[in-house]
């Protein structure tokens, strides 16, 4: 298709050369993550651009043609592609055919310090490869304190090294204070700098057993000199979402 170049350019750019431009905080896997495709099955790459910008994420398959990632990942649909390798290797750019955001997400929450449910659902018109299935959502919304967790992302292994950036990584985690019923906190067990920050935004925090999609990663921060990566790491629960996300999935159901 016509456009596919210009995405294929991002691509390269973002996974090859620089990290995440965009003004919202998109998120990637740094410290001691590892390459892990045991959740390959359920994650895809979400490419957008903008003017004089591009930037990836990660977005979590709910359906065959709906992906679900962060709001702030979204943009209008003719700048947005959903990107993964199919079973040969081969590169796969589906265009989008509509973008749902959540009624609460609030794009000045971090200069307002107003919470912000930083969701949104991408249909796409065409369905992924065989390989792809529906990754399990959490319906009880119910996490304590310390309670181990593990982050999956596609976003980069070194704050600030793009090239770092498009490998499928995991890390653990465990859940931190403060408990909310909107949010999750999480933090790396052993302070050794796990965590989200470029490329993870829209990616699951899962269950320790990787069963099933807790949060949805949004935010993160670092141990201060400019550092955004590898402290905290913060996404909205999927439970507490659940009637909007339902929602939204049986309005596009065929």
């Amino acid at each position: 298709m016509k456009t596919h170049w210009r995405f294929r350019l991002l691509v390269s750019l973002f996974i090859g050369v620089a990290a995440c431009t965009t003004g919202s905080p998109a998120l990637s896997l740094v410290g001691p993550a590892t390459e892990d495709q045991s959740f390959a099955a359920h994650v895809v790459m979400v490419l957008k651009r903008g003017v004089g910008q591009a930037a990836f994420c990660t977005g979590v398959v709910l359906a065959p043609q709906v992906v679900l990632t962060a709001a702030h990942c979204a943009a209008a649909i003719g700048d947005m592609r959903i990107y993964y390798r199919d079973g040969s290797g081969t590169s796969q750019f589906v265009e989008v055919a509509a973008v749902a955001i959540h009624p609460g997400f609030r794009a000045d929450a971090l200069t307002k310090r107003a919470v912000s449910i930083d969701l949104a659902l991408i249909q796409i018109r065409a369905p992924l490869g065989a390989r792809f299935s529906p990754a399990q959502l959490d319906e009880t919304g119910a996490v304590t304190v310390g309670e181990a967790l593990k982050i999956v992302g596609y976003g980069l292994g070194r704050e600030g090294e793009g090239a770092t950036g498009g490998v499928l990584r995991s890390a653990p985690l465990r859940v931190r204070a403060p408990l909310s019923t909107i949010l999750l906190w999480a933090e790396d067990p052993n302070k050794a700098g796990a965590g989200a920050c470029s490329g993870d935004s829209g990616g699951p925090i899962l269950s320790d057993d990787g069963a099933k999609v807790l949060a949805i990663t949004t935010w993160s921060a670092g141990a201060g000199g400019g550092k955004r990566c590898g402290v905290v790491t913060q996404g909205p629960l999927v439970a507490p979402q659940r009637a909007w996300i339902d929602g939204v999935l049986n309005r596009w159901r065929p």
